[in-house]
């Protein structure tokens, strides 16, 4: 009898956790911008029945403007909410020496610039691999191109992420090259640019 009972209160406390469980939010991802398709060569076909991105465009719209110049020297984006540098080339503020630097001298110069008070703010970082990706267009060849047509000044091509990589964390982390587009692990050792990004 005190097996059925136990059985029953088991019962109704898993009923109980279910709605909590199934209440979780819905993450809209943005899409990419990518309105083409290609084939294994790397050539340009039609998108119909390809399942490819270009054709299914999935993921939220984004918004018009997706990035706006708030002036003092940032530009929100619309679609992330995250604030990013006006000034994408790692500027030398003060005692900051910008230009590229090592994983870990990137890490310092954030410091640097919260130190300084940088454009107002001391809560700025090195923007994680999702953040800085989201800073690429697949619709366009050079995203960096893109990227200045949206009022953004200085924009390189390599910027660090504050991501390691995780098969070797003390070796490499994750950039995002922004001249081809694509996200790769680079050694921590290497220059890279950095673009100072705060919510």
């Amino acid at each position: 009898m005190t097996s059925r009972v136990g059985l029953f209160w088991l019962l109704i406390i898993s009923v109980i956790s279910i709605p909590a469980v199934s209440g979780a939010a819905v993450v809209q991802l943005p899409r990419t911008g990518s309105t083409i398709c290609i084939d294994a060569t790397g050539a340009e076909i039609s998108c119909a029945g390809t399942g490819q991105d270009g054709e299914i465009q999935a993921g939220a719209l984004w918004p018009e403007p997706r990035f706006i110049d708030h002036g003092g020297g940032t530009i929100s984006d619309s679609l992330t909410g995250l604030i990013w540098t006006a000034n994408a080339g790692t500027p030398t503020d003060g005692s900051c020496v910008g230009a590229g630097l090592s994983w870990l001298s990137a890490l310092n110069y954030i410091a640097c610039i919260n130190g300084n008070n940088y454009l107002g703010h001391n809560d700025w970082r090195l923007p994680n691999i999702n953040e800085l990706e989201s800073l690429v267009n697949l619709g366009v060849a050079q995203s960096f191109v893109w990227l200045t047509d949206q009022g953004f000044t200085n924009v390189g091509q390599i910027y660090w992420s504050s991501t390691s990589y995780a098969p070797n964390t003390g070796y490499a982390a994750w950039y995002v090259d922004l001249n081809t587009n694509k996200v790769q692990a680079l050694a921590k050792t290497t220059s890279a640019l950095i673009w100072p990004v705060r919510q």
